[in-house]
């Protein structure tokens, strides 16, 4: 992912560079969230893609575009180069569609229509990322609640994106937990005026695999077999279990053993899957009610 977060910087200081008036390496670093010493880096980059960067006598850095003034768009094979690397972020990369379709707006090469599948969450994404940056109260409109199916709007102040850009853990105000919301069940993301009032109490801890960090109580052991099939299946609907899964050459099936804070999904996925997996542990958990 860190590439991803790379290339995304690096084509945001491309955009900005090329926009007057020139800037310092204080001002970008403070646009961009980061460091002195990693804005001189992608400088450095941005020399060696070949694009003419200049320094003024101010200290200010501007890029020479190639008729005067005009945006210069990527060649198809440079665009096709980009695309495939941001297409290594997976299908739950929440940035990768938004650049792709930057990208091939300032290409010769045509666009998609799956290239725009995410443009919404790319919004989302955007909004909440303002909300963090200015220390503002936002709204999750119409969240879809995953335990309950209930729809409603959460007031909450928004703490940090998880590692995989598919959940914001925020606090909200209502309940008074920090907890996590699954972006693809957000339907638009309102930024308030109000500043935050409960930043004391924000604290972010890693989810489980399935993206659950909400539980009342110690985290529960899961132990599943798992054939091709179901282990291929999880993988695919929920890639950060993978460093969970061993596989056992004498039977030639795979083991899942796991610590979560919310077995839902797993009783969802085992159900559809009821000849493919053997449950070995937790089976008292993975009951429906």
């Amino acid at each position: 992912m860190h590439n991803q977060h790379k290339i995304l910087r690096v084509l945001q200081l491309i955009a900005l560079l090329k926009k007057s008036p020139a800037k310092s390496i204080k001002n970008i670093a403070s646009i961009l969230s980061n460091t002195d010493r990693t804005i001189y880096r992608y400088l450095d980059l941005i020399k060696a893609l070949g694009f003419d960067l200049q320094r003024d006598a101010y200290n200010k850095y501007f890029i020479v575009c190639a008729d005067g003034g005009a945006d210069v768009g990527f060649t198809k094979e440079e665009a096709q180069y980009l695309t495939s690397l941001l297409k290594t972020a997976g299908k739950n990369h929440i940035l990768k569609d938004s650049i792709i379709k930057k990208i091939f707006l300032k290409s010769e090469i045509a666009l998609n229509a799956d290239d725009l599948l995410n443009a919404h969450l790319s919004k989302l994404y955007e909004d909440i990322n303002r909300g963090m940056a200015d220390k503002k109260q936002i709204v999750l409109k119409k969240y879809i609640s995953a335990n309950s199916n209930l729809i409603s709007d959460r007031l909450v102040e928004p703490i940090r994106f998880t590692e995989n850009l598919t959940s914001i853990c925020a606090y909200e105000i209502a309940s008074g937990k920090n907890k996590y919301f699954n972006i693809e069940r957000i339907s638009e993301v309102q930024l308030l005026n109000t500043n935050f009032k409960f930043e004391n109490l924000h604290k972010f801890e890693l989810p489980d695999p399935f993206g659950f960090s909400d539980h009342d109580g110690p985290k529960i052991n899961i132990d599943l077999r798992l054939n091709l099939r179901a282990c291929t299946l999880l993988k695919e609907e929920f890639p950060l279990c993978a460093p969970f899964i061993t596989h056992e050459p004498k039977t030639n099936t795979y083991r899942l053993l796991v610590a979560v804070n919310n077995t839902t999904p797993l009783k969802r996925f085992i159900l559809g899957l009821q000849n493919d997996v053997e449950v070995l542990g937790g089976k008292e958990y993975l009951v429906w009610s």
